[in-house]
């Protein structure tokens, strides 16, 4: 052990250059990454096949880190260790966390701690939904950050990369760019012919100043030579030495363990000599390292074999029992292990902070060697004892499952109880993918008779993230077992519709959902089928029966108490069916009152979000963002919570955005549509979350008098048909006929808009505040055909008043006297701008300033439209309102300063409203709402006690 710790201290041999960037590497981290600011990190990425250096390097890295006092935070990938999630993680993270205290652990890792920490395997995992993958990525992204600044300067080691776990493999690749913006450095080593797939992202790692990974090559025949001669002599002659070289190929590891071997038999390095290098050489790998461990003795054998299977970081009492081994023998085994340098101990050779604990091998080629060389049925023999060896010494049943995986199926109900409970672990700690490998194979072993339906429903809520078309074979299979549990079997039927809503196959959703209704005997039970039934039927813009499923709904949900979460889901449906049809706003706020009785959990373990995401919408449509934005807050803080950062985290950023929108905050309504556009991408284009952000950023971009970037957007992101399945809102296909109409392109416009007519009016949607169709319709039939666009608007507008909501009528409103004949604008207009005074829709109400100004040429009326329209972020319609204003002679307002100051009564108005005095009037709150902002403190409740004063 002491000579090869000296030869992992010498001076490497041919590797000047990168020691070079490694130098530098550490001195621009010790230089700027002390305290964590101007921080230098750096990426160093070092690949080439086995043995020719890369673990060396990497020692040396950790050697002169620690020797400038750095923290070092380490791991290596294990070829054994693979199937295990966070296998690398834990081995960087767990050690500087480990000996925490619940209470530190709890305030170190904050809001993180039920996310990351059974990632971590610091704490167990907590009942009820599981973080999503991307969230638990951002969770361990932000330990890593904190970590790095709060110890800075660190560095990282990860060797042999392409034997890490996916999970942590996959996070690694994705945060390793920022380690130039910490006070990090990253330093990765990998076979490049071995790096799994999952991994691409290391291929194209930058090393140090942007570079490509640092290829190791070979060592030159010079090199072999100097090391030959420092280990047996300056007396080794040429021809011996470039023998060396010939049979280790310059290969760095073979080398110096061949010069071992010649040292330790003395053999004289002469020409003479060199002929026996070959055989000497190939003891070192394949059979002639079995055979070399075959002259140990057969407990030796039987040690070395099951520290093989055991993988990395073994401890030798396991190894021992695996082995059939007393303690004393195991003691024997490994000291003759480590005289034939094929163990170590796993002691830091650099005197830092020991990453690994237990035996490890001398190199991994060594451990493979081994490995390939047990037996087929032994090796299988040995995984089974290994797994029950791991669960007897309390490490788990997540570390047992590594080794379940590889033994044959035997029917073994202790095998099928120990695989299915690492999958629940493993599928609460956030690794779906480990946990669906576990079921499928617990469903080979096989399980019981009447257990099989059970495996099948969690190998299908496994793969309901990664595999959604097998997820429907595994459900649909498990739903033709004969078992006799009721709530597994609804559980069953309700995982499936979920993933064939998901996949885009509502009306099988649908359908399945109505074929286990009626043989659901039990009230409650058939209710929560019926709830699910409804809500995706509501989501399916090809729903055959739309206004048939509305009345069933409506008798069923008016009846409904709203005594527990079954019977709120229906009411919140019944709010969002009304605000679709129109129905007037009191019922709707009335029926979404009902469902918001109570906390409407977003992240429910049991149910979806769709739901408590539709009861606060509606409260946008029906004119009151601000209870919108309330729920929306508390949901986005639940996703959150819970580690739900994916589509989940993209729909309520996306969806926030929307309601800025319509409250005419368009620069907000951006940057939030752009945060949801970026995390939608993250789960993939064409998506239901996908189609959600692009809409609503589009229509952003319009009101802000952007389309060329839209349709740039758009082209870029594919928004185009064929449209989802699944209803979207805004509406996908009115969404892109309005970007047609924005860019000219009027007779597509057309032909979209009447597609949408088509499909919403045998459904009965008829709420103009929700689908603006026919509004954009008129305009875009103006020209050719004005009678039919002011049929479309006054129909419009006649719906409109029926839902009841300010912005919805006063925007029909404007659209009719858009497309009326030039002396019958005035009125519709004037009363447009009246309404939408009393509304908190900035932007219509813009729109009908500008419209109002241009007709009346009243440049009063115009400046208030430039400054709407500024305070909105809507660039384009004040450009265009300045440009009619300076035409009309007016002055352009600066500010909002030009317009009179709110009045006394005004003020009074405001304040007596936040004090809770009787609600004032509509005219004066509109007037505060407008003069004051939106962000007076109270005004949200002010609104609200109008709201009750004049139901």
């Amino acid at each position: 052990m002491t000579d090869r710790r000296t030869r992992t201290r010498r001076t490497m041999f041919e590797r000047e250059a990168e020691l070079a960037t490694v130098e530098e590497a550490l001195e621009q981290l010790i230089a700027r990454g002390t305290d964590g600011r101007g921080a230098t990190g750096a990426l160093l990425a070092f690949s080439g096949p086995a043995g020719l250096g890369k673990t060396t390097l990497l020692t040396e890295v950790r050697r002169r880190a620690h020797a400038r006092s750095c923290t070092l935070l380490a791991a290596r990938g294990g070829e054994q260790e693979q199937s295990q999630p966070f296998h690398v993680a834990r081995q960087l993270i767990q050690p500087r966390l480990a000996g925490h205290t619940e209470a530190e652990l709890r305030e170190t890792l904050g809001s993180w701690y039920a996310i990351v920490g059974p990632a971590l395997g610091l704490c167990a995992p907590e009942q009820g939904a599981p973080p999503d993958p991307q969230g638990l990525r951002d969770g361990l992204d932000w330990v890593l950050t904190h970590l790095t600044v709060q110890r800075a300067p660190v560095v990282l080691v990860l060797d042999d990369a392409h034997w890490a776990d996916p999970e942590s493999l996959g996070w690694l690749a994705a945060f390793a760019p920022r380690a130039e913006h910490l006070p990090l450095l990253l330093a990765v080593a990998y076979r490049p012919d071995e790096l799994p797939s999952h991994a691409e992202a290391f291929r194209t790692l930058p090393g140090r100043a942007g570079q490509r990974p640092l290829s190791l090559a070979p060592l030159s025949a010079a090199a072999v030579s100097t090391l030959i001669r420092e280990t047996v002599g300056d007396h080794a002659d040429d021809a011996f030495c470039h023998e060396a070289w010939a049979v280790t190929t310059g290969n760095p590891f073979e080398a110096v363990e061949l010069t071992a071997r010649v040292r330790d038999k003395g053999l004289a390095p002469v020409e003479a000599s060199a002929p026996l290098l070959a055989d000497l050489a190939a003891a070192q790998r394949g059979s002639g390292l079995v055979a070399r461990l075959r002259n140990l003795g057969p407990s030796t054998v039987r040690f070395a074999w099951a520290c093989a299977v055991l993988g990395t970081a073994i401890p030798q009492d396991i190894a021992a029992r695996v082995a059939g081994l007393g303690t004393e023998e195991a003691g024997d085994a490994t000291g003759r292990l480590r005289d034939a340098r094929i163990l170590s101990g796993a002691a830091d050779p650099v005197g830092g902070e020991a990453p690994f604990t237990g035996l490890e091998f001398v190199h991994p080629l060594i451990a493979t060697g081994i490995y390939r060389a047990i037996p087929d049925a032994l090796r299988v023999a040995l995984h089974g004892k290994a797994a029950a060896a791991v669960v007897d010494a309390g490490l788990g049943p997540s570390a047992a499952a590594r080794h379940l995986l590889e033994t044959h199926p035997e029917g073994d109900p202790w095998v099928v109880r120990t695989l299915r409970e690492a999958a629940g672990e493993n599928l609460r700690a956030g690794a779906p993918e480990a946990a669906r490998r576990q079921l499928a194979r617990a469903l080979r072993e096989p399980p019981d008779f009447d257990e099989r339906a059970a495996v099948l429903y969690e190998l299908g809520c496994a793969s309901l993230l990664t595999e959604p078309a097998n997820t429907v074979n595994h459900l649909r299979a498990a739903l033709a077992e004969p078992f006799d549990d009721p709530a597994l079997r609804q559980g069953i039927v309700i995982r499936l519709a979920q993933v064939l809503s998901h996949s885009d196959r509502l009306a099988e959703a649908s359908d399945s959902l109505a074929r286990e209704i009626p043989h659901t005997h039990e009230v409650r039970a058939r209710l929560r089928l019926q709830s699910e039934q409804f809500m995706w039927d509501a989501f399916n813009a090809a729903e055959p029966d739309s206004p048939a499923r509305s009345r069933r709904l409506t008798k069923l949900a008016d009846r409904l108490t709203g005594r527990d979460l079954t019977e709120r889901y229906v009411i919140g449906l019944r709010a969002w069916d009304a605000c679709l049809r129109g129905e007037p706003v009191d019922v709707v706020l009335h029926h979404a009152g009902r469902a918001l009785t109570t906390h409407f959990s977003w992240a429910h373990e049991d149910r979806g979000f769709e739901v408590p995401v539709l009861t606060a919408m509606v409260h946008m449509y029906a004119d009151r963002p601000w209870r919108a934005e309330e729920l929306f807050e508390a949901g986005t803080a639940e996703f959150e919570r819970q580690g739900w950062r994916g589509a989940h985290l993209s729909f309520a950023y996306s969806l926030r955005a929307y309601i800025r929108y319509r409250r005419g905050r368009l620069v907000e309504a951006e940057e939030l549509a752009r945060a949801g556009l970026r995390l939608a991408e993250r789960v993939g284009r064409r998506t239901p979350v996908h189609w959600y952000a692009i809409a609503i950023l589009v229509t952003t971009l319009l009101a802000r008098g952007r389309a060329d970037e839209a349709w740039k957007l758009a082209r870029e992101h594919e928004y185009a048909e064929p449209f989802p399945a699944a209803v979207v809102f805004p509406d996908s296909q009115t969404v892109y006929a309005e970007l047609l109409l924005a860019r000219g392109d009027t007779r597509e416009a057309v032909a979209e808009l009447e597609s949408v007519e088509q499909r919403l009016t045998p459904r009965g949607i008829q709420n103009p505040s929700w689908c603006p169709w026919q509004l954009l319709l008129a305009r875009a039939v103006a020209s050719e055909d004005p009678t039919r666009a002011r049929t479309l608007a006054s129909d419009a507008v006649g719906r409109a008043r029926a839902f009841g909501a300010p912005s919805g009528i006063g925007q029909a409103l404007r659209v009719a006297a858009e497309v009326a004949e030039p002396a019958d604008r005035t009125g519709p207009l004037t009363e447009a701008v009246s309404v939408l005074s009393a509304s908190p829709a900035g932007y219509e109400l813009a729109c009908a300033l500008a419209a109002l100004g241009t007709h009346t040429g009243d440049v009063e009326t115009l400046g208030r439209a430039v400054v709407t329209a500024r305070e909105c972020g809507a660039d384009g319609l004040e450009r265009t309102a300045t440009r009619t204003l300076l035409e009309r002679g007016g002055p352009v307002p600066r500010d909002t300063a030009w317009q009179a100051a709110p009045t006394e009564e005004e003020l009074k108005a405001a304040r007596a409203a936040v004090a809770g005095h009787p609600a004032p009037s509509p005219r004066e709150l509109s007037a505060a709402y407008r003069k004051l902002g939106t962000d007076l403190p109270g005004l949200p409740q002010a609104l609200e006690a109008y709201d009750r004063a004049t139901r």
